[in-house]
């Protein structure tokens, strides 16, 4: 569809900025549903950036050095999709015709993986910004590691767009402070300061200084007064990309809803449909025609869709630059290759420790910590850190560095794993940032080249659990680190102790948790969690130490790649009872076990650390190891009960912990709360029918 530009504009950037305007508006209108207000107000910022700076090319979504574009504020979905229709993505224009449908490639909110050109899934406000912190910090770490003089062959930006309630929201505070303490200089931010949110006007709920806090944080702080003036907005860019050690921020003064005679700067205009009057009087103001619905003009098109000519041009020089590179230096070239692609470097399992039989043991958190110093040397893209609790979940890459500012003095770095590196290190100091670091190891996983980890307590998992969901909606590969997993931790008390959060993270679709009952087990968790590509996964370890079991007692632990496996068989025929734990109370079960063998009772002892792997086994792997016509089954776990009916079933029972924690020695906290071989062995015969008491 087309018209002559004159019935439209006189001005081939207004034209082009309204087409982005009436194609959200219309595709909000024809769904009935849908925010209009956000993509009328700051179209011509994202035209702008889109057409002026953005690094990207349509023909090729994945192209390693594009620029990223994040639009934090995805509740103004339409806006993005109208650029990437315009600029020539795989998105059809019949796609803006099902806005919000069902099936359709353009839902309600953008979703990576689901719409050519989206890099990450926004919705939750503040997510996008955290995101974008992430992938700075991804840039800047892979060009510290593979820039060579004069080949700066990972040289790219990444721009976000924020709106006031992502700047409202906590996670986007914790992660922009950590930006600025990094001076992230290629991450820029354009604010949609249009003051209006959802319910009503930010003048009741939000007018502090933007500006001012985020130059606080560290930032380069622009202000555009009128978010209509390209040159202004231009200028504001070029300064922001000039300011290369300090993130920016630009503060564009918009209006949403921008040309509605009736519902500009009003709330109105924020998450309802125009109205089909509003809208027929919002495209006479704007000089557009009436009709047809999802009017593009020609030459709008035409220049928008140079975008392809360009963007094929830009990756043309950047491959023949990459060229040069491989020819230079192979291995990193090589190196480079691998990452992008997703894949481990051959031969990395060779480092991986074992543990010997040991009855004192350690503690899995230990264990982990192992691991990571075993393998990190072999897999370079491995990085993260924790929420400032090193010392306590062991999430450290010894001699790898910390990732700093390159000019960050050493004299005040109390406390530091080691050296700065600058931004070639691999240990990311989070500060007491849950939320944030959840958010920001998203966005380096999106960016692509990096395998990024984060550990806290689980108990404060809750702190970042939008940002897990976020993950397992994506399917990115994260991993996080839960130590101190139940309230055998101790004297830190119910605030720190776990109870229902294992439930609550097992609820998530396509989040694998894993919780090992010993090192060895913790070896195989974290290998599962490193090959596992299409999601996240969250590994749950103990403050205690654990037995690391004799393997030539009990079954190998690469069980644990089965999600659940047969630890212990019975003797003189098959079970009459099969006892099931996770973590730290397997050696609980396996005392039992004894007691009741003693007794001439047959039980099964079965680790079953991973709800998720095991239920993706088939039918005959998971009946063989839990068999149907067992009906006597005893769950020990120093959580929720919740959930662990369905493997119990109606004649079994699940030993857990249904109340808070309390402040003791731990020890003391598991004897308390039922967790002994008195209480287990009580429970295991009265479900086979034998009321004695144990000897």
């Amino acid at each position: 569809m087309s018209t002559p530009p004159q019935a439209c504009a006189t001005d081939l950037d207004t034209l082009c900025i309204n087409t982005i305007r009436f194609l959200s508006v219309d595709a909000v209108q024809k769904a009935n549903s849908g925010h209009p207000g956000m993509p009328m107000g700051s179209a011509p910022m994202a035209y702008a950036l889109w057409t002026r700076y953005l690094k990207h090319n349509p023909g090729n979504p994945h192209w390693f050095d594009r620029d990223r574009f994040v639009l934090s504020a995805g509740h103004g979905s339409m806006l993005l999709y109208s650029l990437l229709h315009l600029t020539g993505y795989g998105l059809p224009l019949s796609e803006m015709e099902r806005f919000r449908q069902l099936g359709s490639r353009t839902p309600g909110h953008p979703e990576r993986g689901h719409t050519p050109g989206v890099e990450i899934t926004t919705g939750p406000l503040g997510q996008g910004l955290g995101n974008a912190v992430g992938m700075a910090i991804a840039e800047a770490q892979l060009a510290a590691r593979f820039n060579r003089p004069g080949l700066d062959i990972v040289n790219h930006h990444t721009y976000c767009i924020v709106g006031d309630g992502d700047l409202m929201e906590g996670v986007a505070a914790e992660a922009a402070s950590l930006a600025g303490h990094l001076k992230l200089g290629k991450l820029i931010c354009l604010y949609d300061d249009n003051r209006i949110s959802l319910a009503a006007s930010t003048a009741l709920s939000f007018t502090e200084d933007r500006g001012a806090r985020f130059a606080a944080y560290g930032w380069h702080v622009v202000t555009v007064a009128d978010g209509n003036d390209l040159a202004a907005i231009g200028a504001a860019i070029d300064a922001a990309r000039a300011e290369t050690e300090s993130p920016s921020l630009i503060l564009v003064r918009t209006h949403i809803g921008f040309g509605s005679p009736h519902k500009q700067d009003s709330f109105e205009a924020h998450g309802s449909p125009l109205g089909l009057d509003e809208v027929r009087l919002t495209k006479l103001k704007l000089r557009w025609p009436t009709e047809p619905p999802f009017l593009i003009p020609a030459p709008a098109l035409a220049h928008f869709r140079q975008a392809l000519g360009e963007g094929r041009q830009g990756e043309e020089s950047w491959n023949a630059a990459f060229s040069e590179y491989a020819r230079k230096f192979p291995h990193e070239a090589a190196e480079l290759k691998r990452i992008m692609a997703g894949e481990l470097p051959d031969g990395w399992e060779e480092s991986l420790p074992h543990f010997a039989a040991d009855p004192k043991g350690i503690s899995t958190r230990l264990a982990s910590g192992k691991f990571l110093a075993a393998v990190a040397p072999r897999i370079p893209e491995l990085m993260g850190g924790s929420a400032d609790l090193n010392p306590s979940t062991y999430t450290v890459l010894p001699g790898e560095g910390d990732f700093e500012p390159p000019a960050a003095e050493d004299t005040d770095r109390q406390g530091s794993v080691g050296p700065s590196w600058g931004y070639g290190g691999r240990n990311i100091h989070f500060g007491v940032r849950e939320h944030g670091m959840g958010a920001i190891l998203n966005g380096m996983a999106a960016h692509g080249g990096m395998i990024p980890f984060g550990g806290t307590f689980l108990t404060f998992s809750d702190y970042l659990r939008p940002s897990l969901r976020l993950a397992a909606l994506m399917g990115v590969r994260v991993i996080h680190v839960f130590t101190h997993d139940s309230i055998a931790l101790g004297e830190d008390g119910p605030t720190h102790q776990a109870v229902e959060q294992l439930a609550a993270l097992r609820a998530i679709p396509n989040l694998t948790v894993i919780r090992p009952a010993d090192a060895n087990e913790t070896v195989v968790a974290w290998r599962l969690a490193l090959e596992r590509r299409n999601g996240p996964t969250a590994l749950v370890l103990s403050r205690q130490n654990l037995p690391v079991l004799d393997r030539t007692r009990f079954a190998a632990a690469d069980g644990v790649r089965m999600g659940g496996y047969v630890l212990r068989e019975t003797e003189g025929g098959g079970p009459e009872l099969i006892l099931i734990a996770t973590g730290s109370e397997i050696p609980l079960v396996i005392a039992s076990e004894e007691r009741l063998r003693e007794r001439g009772i047959r039980a099964r002892i079965v680790s079953l650390p991973s709800w998720e792997l095991f239920d993706a086994q088939p039918r005959e792997y998971r009946d063989a190891v839990i068999p149907p016509a067992v009906t006597a089954r005893l769950v020990v776990e120093a959580g929720s009960p919740l959930g662990w009916h369905r493997f119990v079933g109606e004649r079994g029972a699940v030993i857990g912990v249904e109340r808070f924690g309390t402040s003791a020695p731990g020890e003391v906290v598991m004897r308390e709360y039922g967790f002994t071989v008195d209480n287990i062995c009580r429970h295991a015969l009265s479900l086979i029918g034998c009321q004695d008491e144990p000897a």
